[in-house]
């Protein structure tokens, strides 16, 4: 029943968009905020619709670090890893919250709470390192200060 909820989901925010393959972005972006990731069915869905290939939509959303094609967890951390934030001891920050949780990158704990992902520049680099937990930006971080704020958002 969830794929013919997320067919007709998919469905009905291509026709908003009156079937456009320009609007891919667009709609894939409702969906992702309609379904909280784009399922592989609807995939095949945005496809049909805008008249373009599965791999035409497969390569957008893979190019794309935000879209996701599996739920997040209820807390999502998005760390950067570019330069500035590196020299400030992001990748050390990054090392010590996996560790802890037996992560990887781009990973979801198992009990579904939180994923933590790499992005590339924030543009916080004056505050470094910095990091995005549930959308809000987060600056010069410590390993303390990320656990607070991930324990927050995760009430």
């Amino acid at each position: 029943m969830a794929s013919l909820d997320t067919s007709t989901t998919a469905q009905s925010i291509c026709a908003t968009y009156g079937n456009r393959p320009d609007a891919l972005l667009e709609i894939l972006h409702d969906i992702q905020e309609h379904e909280g990731f784009v399922p592989k069915v609807a995939v095949g869905d945005i496809a049909k619709a805008l008249n373009i290939s599965r791999a035409d939509v497969h390569g957008v959303m893979t190019f794309y670090h935000d879209f996701r094609s599996t739920k997040a967890g209820v807390v999502s951390v998005k760390i950067c890893r570019a330069e500035a934030c590196q020299s400030m001891g992001a990748m050390a920050l990054i090392e010590v919250f996996l560790n802890k949780r037996g992560l990887k990158l781009g990973e979801t704990s198992d009990d579904g709470q939180i994923t933590f992902e790499a992005t590339y520049c924030l543009g916080n680099c004056a505050m470094a390192p910095a990091a995005m937990v549930n959308g809000k930006l987060a600056a010069r971080l410590t390993s303390a200060k990320l656990e607070k704020l991930v324990a927050e958002a995760g009430r």
